[in-house]
């Protein structure tokens, strides 16, 4: 058992750093942590790496008052060995389903792909794909769940060769958006499961000479900082992630208190942001062959030493 007193430290540890979106939740965290004078002390452990219960060994052993895992599949092993140490635990955007009694703080993915969908519906779009995360993360999977959902909703038919699994990161996407561009009847819009995968959406496009979005239209998710000054601006489904390490650090300064916080699991809201990555499909190219050659039905056809209007 831990000593009672308290360290005035807790520890957040995340799955991987490397991303402006885990700087976004740290920032939330660090922001309550100041106002509290509590130290943090941040570290990464990719789970699919780390023997079962190496992180929550040391843990144990150093003086922490409680713990925020981020994105994380959380093992009853790893739950009871923090249990017998009286460490607690906060989960953000966890990877699996939670306990019940595991306190949570993530955001309505399920109906950001509702809304990411229906945008892209609503400018005209039928042909519309998704790139998704890991298959085993929760976020990933609600998203492709809101994404389906619009579809149906809107008459339009689910097609599992629109849907690829990517990594959440810029090579994913990419990777991802090449084999849908290679599809013999390739999307006319993709919905990115994060903004880091939208950007290499992007680059897949460029490398073909497609411009978006005369040419395609992406939409991602997160709302990073970057993402308003991308090239063009991107659409996104923003997430309050600042606004998740805030209230998941709070509710662990409850817990360390002794008390119990008002909820157990909370999910903030998503909202669209339109910018000027998403615009109606591109007209095929007969369509607009045809366009270009016709004329008003008022004037003569043009012959030889006819007057030109």
């Amino acid at each position: 058992m831990r000593r009672g007193r308290h360290a005035g430290l807790i520890d957040v540890i995340f799955n991987e750093l490397d991303s402006p979106w885990a700087a976004e939740i740290l920032r939330g965290v660090e922001e309550w942590c100041s106002a509290h004078g509590v130290a943090v002390a941040v570290s990464a452990v990719r789970h699919d790496n780390a023997r079962p219960a190496s992180w929550t060994s040391a843990l144990a052993s150093h003086d922490t008052d409680g713990v925020l895992l981020v994105t994380w599949k959380v093992t009853e092993r790893q739950l009871r060995q923090l249990r017998d140490a009286n460490i607690p635990l906060v989960v953000i955007d966890p990877v699996n389903l939670p306990k019940a009694d595991l306190p949570g703080v993530g955001a309505t993915n399920w109906a950001g792909g509702i809304v990411a969908t229906d945008h892209l519906i609503e400018t005209g779009h039928d042909r519309i794909a998704i790139i998704g995360g890991p298959v085993r993360d929760m976020c990933s999977r609600a998203r492709i769940g809101g994404y389906r959902s619009a579809l149906e909703r809107a008459g339009l038919k689910y097609d599992p060769a629109l849907v690829r699994h990517g990594d959440f990161q810029y090579e994913g996407g990419r990777a991802q958006a090449d084999s849908l561009l290679d599809l013999a009847s390739p999307p006319t819009a993709i919905f990115a499961g994060n903004d880091q995968q939208a950007f290499g959406v992007y680059e897949a496009a460029r490398q073909r000479g497609l411009r978006i979005p005369r040419d395609l239209s992406v939409i991602g998710f997160d709302d990073l900082r970057i993402s308003r000054w991308a090239s063009p601006p991107l659409t996104t489904i923003r997430q309050p992630l600042a606004e998740m390490g805030r209230l998941a650090a709070e509710m662990l300064g409850t817990l360390i208190e002794g008390l119990t916080p008002p909820s157990h699991q909370l999910e903030l809201a998503t909202e669209l942001v339109v910018r000027d990555s998403t615009a109606p499909p591109p007209q095929p190219a007969h369509l607009l062959a045809a366009t270009r050659h016709a004329f008003p039905a008022s004037a003569p056809p043009l012959g030889p030493g006819a007057p030109v209007p």
